[in-house]
């Protein structure tokens, strides 16, 4: 009987010994919390001779938060961030407010019509929504949860009937519908904000060339429509670099309409990306129909997401406020290539020679147990999904655009996509077989040395 349980012993402090190790360095303290909203619309007068004018305001938007120890936070705007506003922002958010430079994930919602003031405004008023939100902390405590929504699609089609990959919905590829939510609520329960990610390009109101947030910006507004005017929603994007909405046929629509009207002067552009402000008669009646559609649409699509966010905060039980945060950066670099027959969208073999190593910028805020994760770089989808599968915590999030980084070599295909003869594959600066591997190793050896 002593030698049964003597071997039960053994067995238990062996399972022990192999199970994972889910604690975190650094001290635990009282989580504070705080959000601010700027608007950086900018004047219409400051506005480019092609663009019509301004359709939503374009905010940027800050959560800040601590536990006494670190400080760190989330970043946003309606639009593209730039690199040279994170460092100034950065330089001075560490200097007067002891933000550690890096513990700040930045990301733009990536809407492919949009618009803010520029240069040292820009700089002014991102700093503003930072120490804004840093000066509004208060005790709180934070919940995490994930919902579904089926809006996006996996946007690498090969059409049997053409013969060709075009851009198109591909209703049988591989697309995550995940929607991550993180909420901070006071102590007494008092609604403060939330940070959502979701994989799917801002390209559904691309061809009105006017100032709009597309769907992230509209989300946001309807998310915080429904908690007051002091909470603040910011739209992530997630791994995005394949996924498109699922519904816009009146942008592919457009977008055929101002090729033609190119051809008609001669000016073949079907294998590049329309350019905007030209080449579309606003006085047609075809056109200003699906112009119409595309504003009603980018509104349905604002406010399905954000319904979905929302639920997803109603159903939250389990809050923690005594709380880690751990932050890390990280630089993986990859074999890069160069295309030698590059100019076209899709549909032909690309010709490549090797060339020199493409940096990626990765990064880490780790609240509590939610990694949230971030790459410089347009991430096509199964990267995320792998991370999030080899991931030892299941609130694991990968947000991409992220710190405005330039130099990188365009999208970063999943390995498997390679063989799609695809724009963004295409166009990659990334040799096959290298970049997915080093995204996610990167990010989980910052994981692990978050919580060894």
């Amino acid at each position: 009987m002593k030698t049964f349980f003597k071997a039960i012993t053994v067995v238990a402090a062996l399972a022990l010994a192999s199970a994972p190790s889910f604690a975190q360095k650094g001290p635990r303290g009282q989580l504070m919390v705080g959000a601010a909203r700027v608007d950086v619309t900018p004047d219409e007068k400051d506005l480019g001779r092609n663009s019509y004018g301004i359709l939503d305001r374009t905010h940027i938007r800050a959560i800040i938060f601590t536990n006494g120890s670190n400080t760190a936070g989330f970043v946003n705007v309606d639009g593209n961030m730039m690199e040279s506003v994170v460092d100034a922002v950065n330089a001075r958010a560490e200097k007067e407010l002891g933000i550690p430079s890096g513990n700040i994930i930045y990301n733009g919602t990536h809407c492919h019509s949009t618009g803010t003031v520029r240069g040292d405004e820009l700089i002014e008023r991102t700093y503003k929504a930072v120490k804004t939100a840093y000066e509004k902390m208060v005790p709180a405590k934070v919940g995490f949860g994930n919902g579904v929504s089926y809006l996006n699609v996996k946007r690498d089609l090969f059409d049997a009937e053409r013969g060709t990959w075009w851009e198109g919905p591909d209703y049988d590829g591989k697309s995550d519908k995940t929607v991550s939510v993180i909420y901070f609520e006071s102590m007494d329960g008092k609604p403060l904000a939330t940070y959502y990610n979701y994989a799917m390009h801002a390209v559904i109101t691309g061809q009105l060339d006017m100032i709009t947030g597309d769907f992230p910006g509209k989300s946001e507004s309807y998310i915080e429509s429904r908690y007051g005017d002091d909470f603040v929603a910011m739209f992530a994007s997630g791994a995005a670099g394949d996924q498109n909405p699922l519904y816009f046929q009146q942008t592919f629509d457009l977008r055929d309409i101002r090729i033609a009207d190119y051809a008609k002067r001669g000016e073949d552009i079907s294998n590049k990306m329309p350019p905007g402000g030209v080449g579309l008669d606003r006085n047609d009646p075809e056109t200003a129909r699906l112009m119409e559609e595309q504003k009603k649409m980018a509104e349905s699509y604002g406010q399905l997401l954000g319904e979905e966010v929302k639920y997803v905060i109603m159903m939250m039980r389990r809050f923690e406020n005594n709380v880690t945060i751990n932050c890390g950066r990280k630089i993986v670099s990859c074999p890069g290539r160069k295309q030698l027959n590059g100019g076209g969208r899709a549909g032909y073999a690309g010709v490549y020679e090797d060339a020199a190593p493409i940096d990626i910028a990765l990064g880490l805020v780790m609240l509590d147990d939610i990694p949230v994760t971030s790459v410089a770089g347009e991430v096509y989808n199964q990267i995320a999904v792998r991370l999030k599968r080899e991931s030892p915590y299941a609130r694991t999030i990968m947000t991409t655009v992220a710190d405005g980084k330039s130099g990188w070599g365009g999208y970063i295909p999943d390995d498997e996509s390679y063989g799609a003869e695809v724009f963004e594959v295409l166009g990659s600066g990334f040799k096959q077989g290298y970049a997915e591997s080093a995204i996610v190793n990167g990010l989980l050896d910052l994981i692990h040395e978050a919580t060894h």
